[in-house]
């Protein structure tokens, strides 16, 4: 909860992947809170105890929303979906402005790792954004797992990561001031 929190304000491209992880170390546990807290939120001991309950009732609260989203053997939270139609809007508004040719050619370069990646998966209709948030959380589980990563697919996660950040770095900078786009 406290890296959520500290991320959704300072990078949104890894708040994202943190609350996918939260979802997925959630279902994990087969959404059994008692044993949640006993076997992962117990390693927290140097927090205080409101600390503690905050964090618990945080947990508590997203494991409700799933049940109530029913997300819980897949999909997303409207949370983390919000993120990504908030980022696919700024995408656009930076794609339609002259005044931004750097994340245009970010953009531009990771275009073709992201139809590749959409015919792979057979998943034509997904947003390229969540395409990119996709394939960086697969491999980020990759990783997780101590799996290894071609070459290949570290080359294409730089040029998607240089882009999905430069966006992340705009969609901050717009939240505290808008951007001037015209």
């Amino acid at each position: 909860m406290f890296v959520a929190r500290k991320l959704r304000e300072s990078n949104v491209a890894e708040y994202l992947l943190y609350m996918w992880r939260t979802e997925d170390l959630l279902r994990a546990f087969g959404f059994d809170f008692d044993r949640f807290r006993r076997e992962y939120l117990s390693q927290f001991s140097s927090l205080t105890e409101q600390q503690k309950e905050e964090q618990e009732k945080w947990y508590a609260e997203l494991i409700d929303m799933m049940h109530r989203e029913r997300v819980t053997a897949m999909g997303h939270l409207q949370i983390c979906r919000n993120v990504i139609i908030n980022l696919e809007e700024l995408h656009e508004r930076l794609m339609k402005s002259t005044k931004f040719p750097y994340y245009r050619q970010a953009y531009l370069s990771a275009l073709p790792i992201i139809v590749e990646l959409r015919q792979k998966n057979g998943q034509f209709g997904q947003p390229e954004l969540e395409t990119c948030f996709n394939a960086l959380y697969g491999v980020m589980l990759l990783r997780l797992q101590q799996k290894p990563v071609t070459p290949e697919t570290e080359q294409a996660l730089k040029t998607i990561s240089t882009f999905v950040g430069m966006l992340s770095d705009y969609y901050k900078k717009d939240k505290e001031e808008p951007l001037d786009l015209d």
